[in-house]
């Protein structure tokens, strides 16, 4: 009995650092894009994926960094990465918001599965 026991614990220490090993062993990349919110980048309020259309409104603010932060702060928007017509999940929700609107590189690892970035880094592009 006490056998049995013994490989179960060494089973699942086994099973518990390969867990740690795969997600220590996803591979850094670098993601280049905008800082969005999920409200204008996927089409919740927004037909072209962008701003303009709720700037025109008035109530969303005068410029698109103005957007991203009411639909953060006032439509229950997360903040994600718009690359062209790819949008990426952001683990890190702490964005400044100097960053809203802006191209950014992104430093993190990807999982494939929820199309969410764990973000390591983030670098804002030009100016």
């Amino acid at each position: 009995m006490v056998r049995k026991y013994a490989q179960l614990i060494t089973l699942t220490a086994v099973l518990l650092a390969l867990g740690a090993l795969s997600a220590r062993g996803q591979e850094e990349r670098v993601f280049k894009g905008v800082i969005s919110d999920s409200q204008c980048a996927m089409n919740v309020h927004s037909l072209s994926r962008s701003h303009k259309e709720m700037l025109k409104t008035g109530d969303f603010g005068k410029t698109p960094a103005d957007c991203v932060w009411h639909c953060i702060t006032q439509r229950g928007g997360r903040f994600v990465l718009q690359s062209g017509k790819k949008v990426y999940k952001l683990d890190d929700q702490n964005i400044d918001r100097e960053l809203a609107a802006k191209k950014v590189r992104i430093t993190g690892t990807f999982d494939e599965k929820t199309d969410t970035i764990h973000v390591l880094k983030i670098e804002r592009v030009g100016h």
